[in-house]
């Protein structure tokens, strides 16, 4: 009996759980992104810096701070965080012996079958009671570690939040300076048409000018002026947008600089791919389900082991309630139990299968999360370089129109043209105007897209804000370190 007991204890404070311990499974990653500019990438990334001060627009910054502090959606993960925090609490609590208290108060009579006096009488009853299962397997360890996995995995998804927030106010912004420019340009255009329907005008009045180019003159400004009501709609919408995003009601946003002055951050390398699998938040929480998984099966073994438990009750019991609460206790017991499966038509089995299929299912959705991310980035990376190369030509397009208009208004004026090539020119400058603006968007977008799949921006955070951050990212060694995985 004492080799059993100290087989026992020694099993226990050996700190062994039973089932497969975790390790990363292995996922064959690339030496380097695919549109990365280098070959040979550095370890380095931008990813590692807070990106959005490269743009050097104080208005963005105050705005992203703004989210990061008063947005609903950065309050609500924080709350699932705690809440996965109180959940590991109480798995964890399961490992401590618990105790409670207990009280009755009776009254009864007692019949007499051979025809005496029956007996009525009352009865108290108070104690403390202590349960506590011996966690000899490391089961209710291994329930505490799927816990403590899940909250890690709320706190990468926090992350992924951040990094969400971030990068979507930042387009957001960008989109409603884009919106300003293209009304901008609406409003200039419009006046430019409004001139040329004005000579047109009374060209037509004094006789020397014609309907036709009168009328197209007017076409011309009314289908540019009925642009402004609705990019007036973007705008409000944008804002509005913006707005919630920083957990304010709809209302007017602060603007910084304009679209065409804003800094377009320089190339800096992408980092290497194996290092992805460090900063994605979204992989991150993929692998912390994995942790989970592995730790259910361990805790699906552990069912099928007897339970080894100590109880313990201490109180007393009488006919007068002053006793109880006067007199010494009268009753006390201590005593040990061993509890385990001999038939459950097959549950625990199928409990355990269904828990080695979950860790499948999360090492394949690992899998998967891994090689999205690479495709983000290479996606990322080049939309960024031929976008890039897209403006450059727009740039030059619109140059030259802009050199065109001014040309065939030279010749107007010298008598050497109509004013038709004036129009046509006019015309052909406007949509030019747009897209660039667009494909300007576009790049900044890009830059904001190359950022999110990196998983870059919230380790600055959490290196600013502590406080924000308090769940370590090796607390799981803490409580089963090693490698392994389900068989």
């Amino acid at each position: 009996m004492r080799r059993w007991i100290g087989g026992i204890a020694a099993l226990v404070l050996s700190g062994c759980a039973i089932g497969p311990n975790y390790h990363r499974p292995k996922v064959e990653v690339p030496a380097a992104y695919r549109g990365a500019e280098s070959e040979s990438p550095s370890p380095s990334s931008i990813a590692d810096v807070p990106w959005w001060e490269l743009f050097h627009d104080p208005v963005l910054e105050q705005l992203i701070e703004e989210a990061l502090t008063n947005g609903y959606d950065i309050r609500i993960i924080a709350k699932r965080v705690e809440q996965a925090r109180y959940a590991v609490g109480v798995t964890r609590a399961d490992l401590l012996p618990q105790a409670s208290y207990q009280g009755s108060a009776q009254r009864g009579k007692v019949f007499n079958p051979f025809g005496g006096d029956n007996v009525t009488g009352n009865n108290f009853f108070a104690a403390l009671q202590m349960a506590w299962e011996i966690d000899v397997w490391g089961r209710i360890r291994r329930a505490t570690e799927a816990s403590l996995a899940d909250l890690v995995a709320a706190e990468d998804v926090r992350r992924g939040v951040i990094l969400s927030l971030v990068t979507g106010v930042s387009q957001a912004y960008f989109e409603l300076r884009e919106l300003d420019l293209e009304m901008e340009i609406a409003l200039r255009t419009r006046d430019s048409f409004q001139q040329t329907l004005d000579l047109f005008t009374r060209q037509l009045v004094g006789g020397v000018g014609n309907k036709l180019a009168t009328s197209r003159a007017a076409a011309a400004l009314a289908s540019t002026a009925a642009t402004i009501p609705d990019l007036d709609r973007q705008i409000v919408a944008k804002e509005n947008q913006i707005a919630i995003l920083l957990g304010h009601a709809p209302g007017p946003v602060a603007r910084g600089a304009t679209l065409t002055d804003q800094t377009h951050p320089p190339d800096v390398p992408a980092g290497l791919p194996s290092s992805l699998l460090e900063r994605r938040p979204d992989v991150l929480a993929a692998e912390q389900a994995i942790v989970a998984s592995n730790a259910v099966v361990g805790v699906s073994i552990g069912n099928f082991l007897p339970r080894f438990g100590l109880t313990a009750l201490y109180g007393a019991q009488s006919s007068e309630i002053e006793n109880i609460l006067k007199g010494p206790a009268n009753l006390w017991s201590i005593g040990g139990s061993v509890l385990g499966p001999l038939f459950q038509g097959g549950r625990l089995y199928y409990e355990y299968r269904g828990s080695a299929a979950a860790w499948e299912v999360a090492k394949l959705a690992y899998e998967q999360a891994v090689l999205s991310a690479l495709g983000e980035v290479s996606n990322a990376l080049v939309a960024r370089e031929k976008l890039a190369l897209s403006r450059a030509e727009l740039e030059r397009e619109v140059l030259a129109l802009q050199d065109s208009v001014r040309l065939a208004t030279l010749r107007y004026t010298g008598g050497f043209a109509s004013y038709y090539e004036v129009l046509e020119a006019q015309q052909q400058l406007f949509p030019a105007e747009n897209t660039l603006a667009r494909t300007e968007l576009d790049q900044l977008v890009a830059f904001l897209q190359v950022y999110r799949a990196l998983g870059g921006g919230w380790q600055s955070e959490e290196a600013r804000h502590p406080d924000r951050y308090p769940v370590r990212r090796d607390a799981l060694d803490a409580i089963v370190p090693g490698g392994g995985r389900p068989e």
